[in-house]
Parts: structure tokens; sequence; C-alpha cells
């Protein structure tokens, strides 16, 4: 009985640690992706495409842990929502696999994690640590009372622009302030595709999405979104003169956008959520043309 009993606690064991990895979303690394990408162009701009190979891997190990975080303060946040959304009805917290309390504790650590990783950089980044915590806590309560929560999400998802050329300027320009831009339209679109896949439960339920607030307007919007993303990541292009490699990216990058229009007009729930993870092959198109155009 002694040898099942061990047997039965370590299978258990197992399984609650499964339960925190699906907390922390690492099996869907679409979230982590769509936080590094900008912070990975805005180390190659503020370095003019020589970054610190330090502060890549920093900014990458914290990437991975504060989205880690952000998912933990989500899913803590939203548990009494969720159970009524088929999407995430069956998360571990609102399934109960994981007490309100122990998703708190993981946030908790991966943050502290983080923070011991800023703790390499300079005063400046790690002043600006602080204040992405402080957006990441935010953010999941905005849906409640704001009516575009997908622009917190955004300054949230790119506050790693500012801290990135914080670590290698010692300073945050206002092209720091360009891209973050930016990156908040770019958010807006592709989470606002995001939010039509539960707009019918988000109704009922009484949270706030911009798919909510931009109605029958929402593809139009995604698509406004769409060119002032790419015109301000271009007007950076110009400036910072960067050459063909660029555009090469920038077009490709393009094209993506182009197939999400397809995708989103549908307002297909299956084909919107289709169009939000292909933004992956988006923000790493942008990459590719910064990283070669410095080359």
């Amino acid at each position: 009985m002694g040898k099942y009993g061990g047997q039965i606690k370590l299978i258990l064991r197992k399984e609650h640690l499964r339960q925190y990895v699906y907390l922390i979303r690492l099996h869907k690394p679409i979230g982590t992706l769509l936080l590094l990408w900008p912070t990975l162009w805005a180390l190659w701009f503020a370095s003019n495409g020589r970054p610190d190979w330090s502060h890549i891997l920093i900014f990458c190990i914290g990437t991975l842990l504060m989205r880690s975080a952000g998912c933990a303060v989500n899913d803590y946040a939203d548990r009494n929502f969720d159970r009524h959304v088929k999407r995430t009805q069956y998360r571990p917290l609102t399934a109960g696999e994981i007490e309100p309390k122990e998703a708190l504790a993981v946030a908790a650590v991966l943050a502290v994690m983080a923070f011991g990783c800023v703790l390499f950089l300079n005063q400046l980044t790690i002043f600006l640590s602080f204040m992405a915590l402080a957006i990441a806590v935010f953010y999941p309560f905005t849906k409640r009372f704001f009516s575009i929560p997908q622009a917190i999400l955004g300054i949230a998802f790119g506050f790693g622009i500012p801290m990135a050329y914080a670590a290698e300027l010692g300073q945050v320009p206002l092209e720091a302030y360009i891209l973050l831009s930016a990156n908040i339209f770019w958010a807006i679109a592709y989470d606002t595709a995001y939010a039509m896949v539960d707009r019918e439960d988000d109704l009922r339920i009484g949270i706030r999405t911009s798919a909510i607030t931009f109605g029958s307007y929402d593809v139009l919007i995604i698509s406004l979104c769409y060119v002032v993303f790419f015109s301000l990541l271009g007007y950076l292009a110009v400036a910072a003169q960067l050459n063909h490699w660029f555009w090469v990216g920038w077009l490709s990058a393009l094209g993506c956008a182009v197939y999400h229009f397809l995708l989103v007009r549908t307002r297909n729930p299956e084909q919107c959520f289709q169009a939000f993870n292909h933004n992956n092959y988006l923000g790493a198109c942008i990459f590719a043309g910064i990283f070669f155009a410095y080359w």
C-alpha cells in the first residue's frame, strides 16, 4: 500500500505542476513572442544593430518571466468571469485545480525572478521595471471599466521598449516613445481580433473589450491601427536611414497584415483567433528586416 501510495502522490504532484504550466501559459508561447519582438526591435534600434549580448539574454529571460507572471495575475483577476467564457472555462484557477492564493504566489515568485534579472542593468532600467510591474498588474482589471483595455495591453506588452533603450543608452529618447506608440496600435489590432473570439460571452457577462466598443467598425479600426503601426515603423526606419532589407521585412509584415484582414473580416471566431496567432510572424518579419538592415 505504501508503494502504491507513493506512486499516487507522485502522479498527483506531476499533475499539479502541469496545472502551473497551464496557468502561466508555457504551452502557449504566442504571448511571450508578442512581448519579445518589440523588445528586440528596440534593442536593435537603440544600439544601431549592436546590442550588448548580455542585454539580449536578460530581456529574453525577463520577458518570459513577466509574461508568465502576468498570466497568473490575469487569471486571478478574471477567475469569476472565465467560468462563463467557453474558451477560458477550463483554465486551472477557474476549474479549481489551483487556489487563488497559489496563483498570486506563482506571480510573485516569477516577478521577483524577473526583477533579479533587471538588477544587472542600470538604475534607470531598474526604475522602469517597477512601472512595468505596475502596468502588468493593473491591466487585467481595466476590462471592468475601460472601453479599450487593449490600449493598456499595448503599453504593458511594449514596456520592454523604453527599458531596452534605457539599458542600451541610459536614457529614453523620443524614438522609443514613437516605437511604443506603434506597438500600442499593433496590440489594439491583434488583441481586438482576439477579443472578437469571445465577444458574445463578454457581452453576456459585462466585460469591456475593444471588439465590443468598436462594434460593426471592428474590422475597419483594426485596419486603421495597422496603417498607423506601419507608418510609425516606416518613419523610424527613414530616420535611422535603414537600407532595403528593412523594407523587405516591412513589406513581408504588411503581407501578414493583409492576410489578417482577410481572416477577421469574416468575423468567424476561429479565423479571428488564427489572425491573432499569426501576428507572431508579423513581428518576426519586422525584426528580420531590422536585423539584416544593421548587418
